[in-house]
């Protein structure tokens, strides 16, 4: 989550403010922009509990900064390192911020990025701005296909993450309750927990893909939509982004994922069952995720996971014609 965006994903999760960091890291900073911090402006939304603000300075330049230190974990420091790798690496064919510097000190490190004029797209959606999402979707799939950057697969990113229809085969095997579960995947667990082994080929590709497309991770500005939050950024085939935002935009209002994804130039020559394949994986995720506790500071992300699983359940069973 960056910048001023209101996510639809849920309230604002308790972030650190600015003030909240070290005072010697906060006057690297102020030294780096030539002048003091006179408003530091905290975005709603998101599920983060690290900083992130706009930073207004006394000589009237603004950043956008983010940052952590060694309360957040080893996890939430190397996202951070990376989403200022893969910034600073991007080229600007990219709609995205321009990394402009990174600091770290004694545990902590701030990335500042520049400050965009924009807005996040109305929720529910604007017809109007949903087109122009979309679109973005198409463009980012033709100005990095291939990935102008060196980053990890798809495969190699996301190993730990799609693994949710195994692990639910593994509860089940264990006599755990899963009486909760869906009953047509209860049902097709074996078929679901294998089809979910062949994902990371299914979506396997020369592109760079976001892999964390959300509307709180656009932004809207006069002219363009801005892609925020890279740091998950990765190798994969053209359509995985547009595949993996589709259950958000119809929570929000938007069409179903069958009907966009239908008519959308990115999954037109898309393998029918590589996308069913990798949705498979995305479900899994979501429904395995959504009965997990609450992460600390974000008590909505489960029931945000959970309503996307729904969405993403009906979409599949529909694909896979059961």
């Amino acid at each position: 989550m960056m910048h001023q965006a209101q996510s639809a994903a849920g309230e604002m999760s308790g972030r650190l403010a600015w003030a909240g960091f070290p005072a010697g890291l906060r006057a690297v900073v102020e030294d780096y922009f030539g002048a003091r911090v006179d408003q530091a402006e905290t975005p709603q939304g998101g599920f983060s509990q690290d900083m992130a603000c706009r930073l207004t300075f006394s000589n009237a330049r603004q950043a956008f900064v983010k940052g952590c230190g060694p309360h957040s974990g080893g996890e939430s420091y190397a996202l951070h390192r990376a989403e200022a790798r893969i910034a600073a690496a991007l080229p600007v064919t990219v709609p995205a911020p321009r990394l402009l510097a990174e600091f770290e000190a004694d545990g902590w490190i701030v990335v500042a990025f520049e400050a965009i004029d924009g807005r996040p797209p109305a929720q529910p959606w604007k017809p109007d701005e949903l087109d122009g999402i979309l679109s973005t979707v198409t463009l980012l799939a033709e100005v990095v296909n291939p990935s102008p950057i060196d980053v990890p697969t798809v495969a190699e990113r996301l190993a730990d993450t799609f693994q949710g229809w195994r692990r639910l085969r593994v509860a089940r095997e264990a006599d755990e309750d899963l009486r909760w579960l869906d009953p047509w995947a209860l049902r097709h667990l074996d078929e679901l927990a294998g089809l979910e082994t062949r994902w990371g080929e299914a979506a396997a590709g020369p592109g760079l893909a976001h892999a964390d497309l959300r509307a709180d991770n656009m932004l809207i500005t006069e002219d363009r939509v801005i892609v925020v939050d890279w740091p998950w950024a990765c190798r994969a085939v053209a359509w995985f982004d547009l595949l993996g935002m589709l259950p958000s935009i119809q929570l929000a209002g938007g069409p179903e994922p069958g009907t966009i994804w239908n008519g959308h130039p990115v999954a037109r020559d898309a393998d029918s069952d590589a996308v069913t394949t990798v949705l498979a994986a995305r479900t899994g995720f979501f429904v395995r995720q959504a009965r997990q506790p609450a992460p600390p500071g974000a008590p909505t992300l489960r029931a945000f996971q959970q309503a996307q699983g729904e969405v993403a359940m009906r979409w599949l069973a529909a694909r896979m014609q059961r």
